[in-house]
């Protein structure tokens, strides 16, 4: 397999590795083509806590003001509350200074539009002509005003989660250990739960951006937050990625449930009080379709990625959506993915249903979800989707990205990587067996393929 670059420029921004191939020089050019693009104007600035953030910020910081942008700062934060002040502010864009699940080494830029939406693919597309040309607005020094502070941004979150939901009902305070990485929800986590009302036990929660466990909130990145658990006797376990977008949850019995549950039950309070459409895209869980028969609600599914489906949201009204990843977008407080919005969510599930989450869990389908990925290089990847469409051409095939095929007995997608030479196989079945059987059997086949020779 290729060693993976460590400079990764595409429609979902630009990313890599700090001291190596991201240097100043690249972000000052990357902020100069966004102010070129977004014009004059106010322009959102936040980070996550990765110790490389202030040179990146300054960097970008320098281009904005080259090209006469007004800079709203707002310093350490979580990347939907970039998002969300875009909007309030009525901001020209926004850019968010962090590299998500990616190791601490590394750093990136993030893109918002005026919507508060990451730029869909033709925006971003415009974006990257204006950088890969090269000539951008530029402006005298008379034109270039003072970096704007805007310290209460974090706190207007925590706000409008609470006039939208409202303090946890009920007596009893839910005991909850929060697991922030030490990034950028590090601070606003604890807040959020809480002002909600709940009894909170932190831990990583100290934003220095020198992470304890890797970036990626996944069950074998865990084992601390399921020890904390049980020896607290908590209700439940949050954990956050590093710019606080993503939100993995471990049940009472210190087990986590799995990212794709957290949008299911998110979805499934969401639905209990207003029911409407739900949009995901085709990646997540079916698990989602159960739960909105439940409410007699529909399940539209889009193209893999934030943009795509906050896009489709807007288009169908939905009441909820997100993706499997453990990104929860709800309209009415932030049209992001936010951890912090989905723990507010479901802790209302909680406190409202007087259920654990493992009794919540268990109501669910038994659906089972196995993640690869393979070496595959980039320029044969349409070939090898043509064969599986003849392979499995008695099933039925949706191939709005990649290949996605509905089996008997589960389903399974597959896609080519959008900044690797790799596909990614995702399958789901009625068991961890069956899930596994049906990854193999695809897998082999893509190995297999006469594109591999």
């Amino acid at each position: 397999m290729q060693a993976i670059p460590t400079l990764k420029i595409s429609i979902s921004g630009v990313r890599g590795v700090v001291g190596e191939s991201l240097t100043p020089t690249l972000l000052t050019r990357f902020a100069e083509a966004f102010g070129t693009y977004a014009g004059f104007g106010r322009v959102v600035v936040g980070r996550d806590t990765r110790t490389s953030g202030e040179m990146v910020r300054q960097a970008v910081v320098a281009g904005l003001l080259s090209t006469g942008c007004r800079i709203m700062d707002l310093g350490v934060c979580p990347t939907p509350t970039v998002q969300l002040t875009v909007r309030r502010l009525i901001a020209q864009g926004g850019i968010a200074i962090t590299a998500s699940h990616n190791p601490p080494e590394w750093n990136a830029l993030k893109f918002v539009g005026p919507d508060g939406l990451f730029l869909d693919a033709g925006h971003a597309r415009e974006l990257l002509d204006i950088y890969h040309q090269g000539d951008y607005t530029k402006v005298g020094g008379a034109l270039m005003r003072p970096v704007e502070m805007i310290p209460h941004a974090t706190g207007e979150h925590v706000r409008g989660i609470l006039e939208v939901l409202g303090p946890l009902p009920g007596r009893r305070r839910l005991r909850v250990v929060i697991d922030s990485g030490n990034g950028a929800g590090s601070v606003l986590g604890p807040q959020l739960l809480e002002a909600l009302g709940a009894e909170v036990i932190g831990i990583h929660v100290t934003p220095d951006g020198r992470f304890p466990r890797p970036a990626e909130p996944l069950p074998e990145n865990l084992g601390a937050l399921c020890r904390a658990i049980l020896d607290h006797h908590a209700d439940i376990g949050f954990a956050q990625d590093m710019d606080a977008d993503r939100l993995a949850v471990v049940s009472e019995q210190g087990q986590p449930i799995g990212e794709e549950r957290t949008l299911v039950l998110a979805t499934q309070y969401v639905l209990g009080r207003t029911p409407g459409p739900v949009v995901t895209n085709l990646a997540t869980t079916h698990a989602l379709e159960a739960v909105a028969e439940r409410f007699g609600c529909s399940v539209h599914r889009t193209l893999i990625g934030e943009a795509n489906v906050a896009k489709a949201m807007q288009r169908h009204a939905a009441v909820i959506g997100g993706e499997g990843n453990g990104g929860v977008i709800y309209p009415p407080v932030n049209f992001a993915r936010d951890s912090l919005v989905g723990m507010a969510l479901i802790l209302h599930l909680l406190a409202e249903s007087g259920r654990s989450v493992s009794e919540l869990v268990n109501d669910l389908p038994p659906l089972c979800m196995v993640k690869k990925r393979l070496p595959f290089p980039s320029h044969r990847i349409g070939e090898m989707l043509a064969r599986l469409k003849r392979d499995y051409s008695a099933f039925p095939i949706d191939a709005r990205d990649g290949i996605k095929v509905n089996l008997h007995d589960g389903w399974f997608i597959v896609r080519g990587s959008n900044t690797e030479p790799v596909v990614r196989v995702v399958a789901e079945g009625l068991s961890v067996e069956g899930a596994e059987a049906i990854a193999k059997s695809v897998c082999d086949k893509v190995q297999a393929c006469p594109a591999q020779r």
